[in-house]
C-alpha cells in the first residue's frame, strides 16, 4: 500500500500476471493436495504430473521462448484472417481487386506512365471505345501494370475479332493491332436470327439493319455449311438473283426459297447438276415467271412441279372442256 492507505498500481503488468498465475497454480496444487485420502511426499515425478505444476512450468517455458510483442501480431492476424473472411463470404472479392488495381494505377499515373495516346489498327465494324472496353482498358488504367497478354485474350475472346496484338509504347502510348472478322450471312434457327462469319461463328445478334443485303441461310447445321453451299449457289447468278433465303433441311440438303415465294427443293447429291439444270429451265422456259408454288428436283430422273391453287384450278377446268361430249343415244 503507498503512504495514503490505497492499493500501489504495478508497474510492471507482465510481472503481476505471473505472480497471479503462480499463485493460482499454487492454490490449485493444495486443493488437489486436501483431496488425496494418504497424504505421501511429493516426488519429483509426482510434482511434473501434478496440473499446478504444469502450469507453472507452462507460463515459464511460454515467458521464455515466446517473443516480445507475439500477442500484438497474433491479434492483428487474426483481424486480418476475419476480414479476408467476411470479404469471401460477402462476395466481395472482384470489388476489393478492383479497388486495389484502381490504386496501384492511380500511383502510376501521378509518376507520368498514364496512357496519353491510343493507336487501334484494323478494326471497321467495332468502334475504338468498343474495343477498349473489350480489351479492360479505360481511363484509370497505366501503361505500367496494363499485361499486354491479358489484354489480347480478351480481344480475341470477341468473336469479331479474330487476332489482336498489344504493345506498349512507353511511357504512355498504347498500341492495338486487331483483325476482324467480316460479316459473312444471316443465320436463322429456332426463331433466333444471328450475323455469322464465314466459318460460322455467330458475330452478334441482328438488331441493327446495316446487314440487311446479306444472304439468309436457315436451318441448323447451316452456318457451317453455308459458306461451301453459296459459293456454289453463284456460280449460277440466274438463279442466286432471285433467292431469298437457303434452307438446310434435316441436316443433309438444301431448299431454295426465291423472293417471289417459289421453294426449290434441291437434291441431296448432284447439287451443282441440280442448279445448272434449274437456270437452264428459267432462261428457255420463263421456268420462275410460271404460276407455280414448288419445284421438286430431289428424284434424279424427273422434274415434279406443283401449281399453285389458281393455276390447280384452271388447268382441272381446261381439261375437262377438252373431254368430248357423250350423245343422248349412248346412254
Amino acid at each position: 500500500m503507498d503512504g495514503a492507505g490505497r492499493l500501489a498500481r504495478s508497474l510492471r503488468p507482465q510481472a503481476d500476471l505471473k505472480a497471479a498465475a503462480i499463485g493460482a497454480a499454487v492454490l490449485l496444487r493444495e486443493w488437489f493436495a486436501s483431496r488425496r485420502p494418504v497424504a505421501k511426499p511429493i516426488t519429483k515425478r509426482r510434482f511434473q504430473r501434478d496440473p499446478a505444476s504444469r502450469l507453472i512450468s507452462m507460463i515459464t517455458m511460454i515467458e521464455r521462448y515466446v517473443p516480445r510483442r507475439s500477442g500484438v501480431a497474433a491479434t492483428v492476424l487474426i483481424l486480418l484472417g476475419s476480414a479476408g473472411f467476411g470479404v469471401v463470404r460477402g462476395g466481395h472479392v472482384e470489388e476489393l481487386t478492383a479497388a486495389l488495381s484502381d490504386t496501384r494505377n492511380a500511383l502510376a499515373n501521378s509518376v507520368g506512365f498514364r496512357i496519353t495516346t491510343v493507336a487501334i489498327n484494323g478494326r471497321k465494324q467495332l468502334t475504338q471505345d468498343e474495343v477498349l472496353a473489350i480489351g479492360g482498358v479505360n481511363g484509370r488504367s497505366s501503361l505500367l501494370f496494363l499485361d499486354p497478354e491479358t489484354v489480347r485474350d480478351k480481344l480475341k475472346a470477341n468473336p469479331w475479332i479474330g487476332d489482336a496484338t498489344v504493345l506498349k509504347l512507353y511511357p504512355g502510348r498504347l498500341q492495338i493491332n486487331i483483325v476482324e472478322r467480316t460479316a459473312f450471312a444471316l443465320w436463322q434457327c429456332d426463331g433466333h436470327l444471328s450475323v455469322i462469319a464465314d466459318d460460322g461463328a455467330v458475330l452478334e445478334p441482328y438488331v441493327t439493319r446495316r446487314f440487311t443485303s446479306l444472304p439468309l441461310v436457315v436451318g441448323k447445321g447451316a452456318e457451317t455449311r453455308a459458306r461451301d453451299f453459296l459459293a456454289l449457289l453463284d456460280r449460277y447468278p440466274q438463279v442466286r438473283s432471285v433467292t431469298k433465303a437457303a434452307i438446310f433441311v434435316g441436316e443433309r440438303r438444301w431448299n431454295l426459297r426465291l423472293k417471289d415465294g417459289l421453294d426449290i427443293r434441291l437434291p441431296e447429291n448432284d447439287v451443282g447438276k441440280a442448279l445448272a439444270a434449274l437456270s437452264k429451265l428459267d432462261q428457255e422456259d420463263k421456268l420462275f415467271s410460271r404460276d407455280i408454288v414448288a419445284v421438286d428436283m430431289r428424284l434424279p430422273d424427273r422434274l415434279v412441279v406443283q401449281l399453285s391453287d389458281d393455276a390447280a384450278k384452271a388447268r382441272e377446268d381446261l381439261l375437262k372442256d377438252k373431254k368430248p361430249k357423250k350423245k343422248a343415244g349412248d346412254a
